[in-house]
């Protein structure tokens, strides 16, 4: 049988098998053979195409889903399991940034704990040092914000906690190597990773995030599930709009909060 998910997917990006197999670093004959053999690729060819067409990779290969090492290697992922953000230890918290070397993600719609309780000039210093650092925040006009807020109790005050989020990243946005984006989304689950380390809070209808459970998450060799978290935040990041100047952010929240254009 052939593979009509793969080749269905490849047509709605607009690719042939060609340009598929040039972005990935293989033949072209190899993913004609995925399409009409129905082989499965190697996982690093795998990971690849299934980011190149922005789907799942058990979309394309759905077997994998049954795979007993790929089950094996998930479960191998969760490091701890935390009931509540509030008992994830404050160490843990800490070595997510002094231990990164190459990355740092966080998407968040306020995540005010985290420059109240830590101090975010160690992410100026990480950053200075080389480490990529990407700052998620919810608009805090969106959509998605308000929406959250009033499934919290909170009304405003989820936008207002942004808000000051926003004042408390003010002080390290020069440093560089720091960007910071706001988002639009619909969160199901906020997202710290550092490296090949990650703290993923879920969320819950009706309860604010601190209350909710966290998963510890370490990426290892056949597993997904860390890899489908960072594919998510990716997706966040590319359609959030670029915040240089929180100043007017403020202002223009300001202005919609009294009804004024």
């Amino acid at each position: 049988m052939a593979n009509e998910r793969l080749r269905g997917a490849l047509a709605a990006r607009g690719l042939t098998t060609a340009s598929c197999a040039e972005s990935i670093g293989v033949d072209t004959k190899t993913v004609e053979r995925w399409i009409t053999r129905e082989r499965i690729p190697h996982r690093t060819h795998r990971v690849k195409t299934a980011r190149l067409l922005a789907v799942e990779e058990t979309y394309l290969w759905p077997s994998l889903a049954q795979d007993k090492r790929a089950v094996s290697a998930g479960r191998a992922e969760l490091i701890e399991f935390y009931p509540s953000r509030s008992s994830v230890p404050a160490e843990l918290w800490r070595a997510l940034i002094d231990d990164s070397r190459e990355s740092i993600d966080v998407l968040v719609f306020a995540g005010l704990f985290l420059p109240e309780v830590h101090d975010i000039a160690r992410l100026a210093s990480r950053a200075r040092s080389g480490c990529r650092v990407r700052l998620l925040l919810g608009d805090p006009c969106g959509d998605a914000v308000r929406d959250r807020g009033h499934e919290e109790g909170l009304g405003n005050g989820l936008a207002h906690r942004i808000l000051l989020s926003l004042r408390y990243y003010q002080t390290v946005l020069p440093a560089a190597g720091i960007e910071l984006r706001l988002h639009n989304t619909t969160l199901y689950a906020s997202i710290f990773r550092s490296d090949d380390s990650m703290l993923v809070n879920t969320h819950i209808y009706g309860s604010t995030a601190g209350q909710n459970p966290v998963l510890h998450l370490r990426r290892v060799p056949g597993g997904r599930v860390f890899d489908q978290y960072v594919t998510s935040f990716d997706k966040v990041w590319a359609t959030a709009a670029d915040c240089t100047d929180i100043d007017s952010v403020i202002n223009r929240f300001d202005r919609s909060d009294r009804g004024t254009p």
